[in-house]
């Protein structure tokens, strides 16, 4: 006879915990809807994973990724569950997964808003001409303003990735490229087309666009002040403190920053130490001359643009910027954020 051997099967894996606090409730009511095809317990269990992917997707991607994973072997045929793997598995950089999943919850939902992640996801797999033909279809134009921007974003890497560097520009133009404008998406498009611009060698414009970020960027969330820094060739050296030996030194204090914002009283300042001490004679104590918060024992004079202090440049650094950027996007925040992911828990 025979020896009988039970049937082997593959582990399961190790599904993620999900905190006491974490309930179905905190899901809004439009994504929870999906879920009713399903028993409660089901669909409770997807529910309270979904939250999880999306409070974890900025800070871990990984860790959203697995609830995600978790959510979507219970409910495969949801269109929300598939999305929100689609996400995760882009803010993971799993370009194939991704795709793939975008794919089958576009073909679930019929919705096409995420597009600029999908096109994205075809430049990380290194097929940029598939990026631009998505961007191409007539679906791209049916998108909200946000989501229309992002694919202008991705269209202009695209164009970078196939070295076309002037089309690349050319992509991020439009009428809400104005420096002016504070739209949602201004900083990141501001960013975007001054650093197309930079990789096209027309680094005057570049260093403008970077200096429209740099004032509309108020909450810090780009390097666009760094970015001048380097167009203008300049590494910040050793402070040097007025009274130092060596009284011959013509030590240069400069400040461009207010002369670009258009400041008359300061545009073109540039002193040698001993001019400055002259001046400092000429004036009486209590009276300040107007460039004294330029120089004087290295003043606290705050930059309107970078909010640093006014530093006496000795001899400057010339640093190369280096290659432009051409990697996938990465989409900010509010694109790889679901609809679930973004909103509060409903009252219901």
């Amino acid at each position: 006879m025979r020896p009988t051997s039970s049937p082997t099967f593959p582990p399961q894996p190790v599904e993620p915990e999900i905190p006491e606090d974490v309930t179905p409730a905190d899901l809004p009511r439009e994504v929870r809807a999906e879920l009713r095809s399903a028993s409660k317990p089901t669909a409770d269990f997807v529910a309270c994973h979904l939250v999880m992917a999306g409070r974890l997707i900025d800070e871990d991607p990984r860790a959203a990724y697995a609830h995600a994973d978790a959510a979507r072997r219970r409910l495969p045929r949801i269109a929300g569950v598939r999305e929100a793997m689609g996400l995760c598995a882009y803010a993971c950089e799993e370009w194939a997964e991704a795709l793939a999943e975008l794919r089958a919850a576009r073909r679930m939902s019929g919705s096409y808003e995420h597009l600029a992640v999908m096109a994205d996801c075809e430049r990380g797999l290194g097929r940029p001409e598939r990026a631009l033909a998505l961007a191409a279809t007539p679906e791209a134009a049916t998108l909200d303003p946000m989501a229309a921007v992002e694919l202008r974003l991705v269209v202009a890497g695209a164009r970078r990735d196939l070295g076309q560097l002037d089309a690349a520009v050319v992509s991020l133009q439009g009428p809400d490229l104005e420096a002016s404008r504070r739209d949602p998406w201004s900083v990141r498009l501001f960013y975007a087309y001054a650093d197309a611009l930079l990789a096209a060698d027309r680094e005057d414009e570049a260093r403008e666009w970077f200096l429209h970020t740099a004032v509309a960027d108020v909450d810090d969330e780009t390097d666009a002040a760094e970015r001048i820094d380097l167009i203008d060739g300049i590494e910040i050296g050793e402070i040097v403190e007025v009274g130092d030996t060596d009284p011959t030194a013509d030590i240069v204090f400069e400040h461009e920053s207010l002369a670009d914002l258009g400041s008359s009283d300061f545009e073109g300042a540039e002193f040698t130490k001993s001019e400055f001490e002259k001046s400092e004679s000429e004036n009486p104590q209590d009276e300040k001359p107007e460039y004294e918060g330029l120089a004087a024992e290295n003043a606290d004079f705050k930059d309107p643009v970078e909010g640093t202090r006014t530093q006496l440049v000795t001899a400057p650094v010339f640093v190369d910027p280096g290659p432009a950027i051409v990697t996938p996007v990465i989409l900010p925040e509010a694109q790889l954020s679901l609809q679930f992911f973004e909103a509060g828990p409903s009252t219901d």
